[in-house]
């Protein structure tokens, strides 16, 4: 008996994508519909074609980016375009092939009591394990798009099961499974994956032959005005004073001095704050800096102590000096 489980990844997909959900007892899908926050510039929407493209001809796609640079987003928003249902599994160290698959959870008891005869009683008892489906075998059956978050995360040895199923369209089950060795692959499965190559911590080195089996497309820093037009759809702010933040961020970024790296995620934080509590984008603002000093300083490059550089500070203060000279006259957007 299979029995599928309600979605569990719900948190993390609301952030990335607007989502509607119907019959969540029984069903673990999700049916995405277009974010009306989304940016679709050229560069974007290039990207978006040539994914799709690739996905039609049922090869997997792997978005591999650092973090901030939007793969999550980028990987439900292609998904939603494929128009199937849609199952985001994220990546952690604690998965098995039973996580990916399935496995027994259990056991049920039928008995069965026969008093047909008045002084004979009859019991039969049959006991049989509850099987319950798992993300890639549910996607697998129903022909849903799987979003594997941060697959390498997971042990190599966990994602191994995908070998078989992107190459062959053969889902191999474990010998107590479901009553079947294998299962046929529906014709519209289809699988998009994510990683983040420059962060090692709690991370694995994916093995070549899944790779191989992917089309890999790297995704970065968007550029300028794709930033740009994500900080005021994202805020509310004006466009240029969503450009100040923007060249500020990014000039950071090129700097090279920090231990953490800024990216389109501070962007929009301090944008959206900006707007929030009414700030002008302005060296002459207070509220505004110590606003962009929370948001960089713990990502600039320690002293030779461990502890925060003065330098470090001064070169922020420079930075938000040189981007958001103040303009008489010139605030936020109402």
């Amino acid at each position: 008996m299979a029995l599928r489980p309600p979605p569990s990844q719900l948190s993390a997909a609301s952030e990335a994508a607007a989502a509607s959900v119907q019959d969540m007892d029984n069903d673990p899908t999700l049916h995405l519909r277009p974010r009306p926050d989304f940016v679709s510039t050229d560069a974007l929407a290039d990207l978006v074609a040539r994914a799709t493209t690739y996905l039609q001809a049922s090869y997997p796609l792997h978005l591999r980016g650092p973090a901030g640079s939007g793969k999550t987003t980028m990987a439900l928003h292609i998904a939603q375009t494929l128009g199937r249902p849609v199952l985001l599994l994220v990546g952690d160290d604690s998965f098995d092939t039973r996580r990916l698959v399935g496995g027994e959870t259990g056991s049920r008891t039928k008995r069965v009591v026969d008093r047909y005869i008045h002084n004979v009683m009859k019991v039969e008892s049959e006991t049989n394990p509850v099987w319950l489906d798992r993300a890639l075998t549910v996607a697998c059956i129903d022909g849903c798009t799987l979003v594997y978050d941060e697959f390498n995360r997971a042990p190599p040895a966990a994602n191994n099961v995908l070998l078989s199923v992107l190459e062959e369209r053969i889902l191999v089950l474990p010998k107590a499974g479901r009553g079947e060795s294998y299962l046929r692959v529906h014709p519209e499965f289809r699988a998009i994956f994510t990683s983040n190559p420059a962060d090692h911590v709690g991370a694995h080195e994916a093995q070549d032959a899944l790779l191989d089996r992917m089309v890999t497309l790297d995704v970065d820093c968007f550029d300028r005005q794709t930033e740009i037009e994500i900080a005021i759809a994202r805020s509310g702010l004006a466009a240029l004073d969503a450009a100040r933040i923007v060249d500020m961020v990014r000039d950071f970024r090129k700097s090279g001095e920090y231990v953490q790296r800024p990216t389109l995620r501070a962007t929009i934080m301090i944008a959206r704050l900006s707007q929030q509590m009414g700030l002008r984008i302005s060296a002459d603002e207070p509220r505004f800096v110590q606003l962009c000093l929370d948001m960089l300083a713990s990502r600039v490059k320690p002293g030779p102590d461990g502890l925060p550089d003065p330098r470090h500070r001064q070169m922020l203060l420079k930075l938000i000096q040189h981007f958001c000279v103040p303009v008489r006259g010139h605030g936020v957007a109402a």
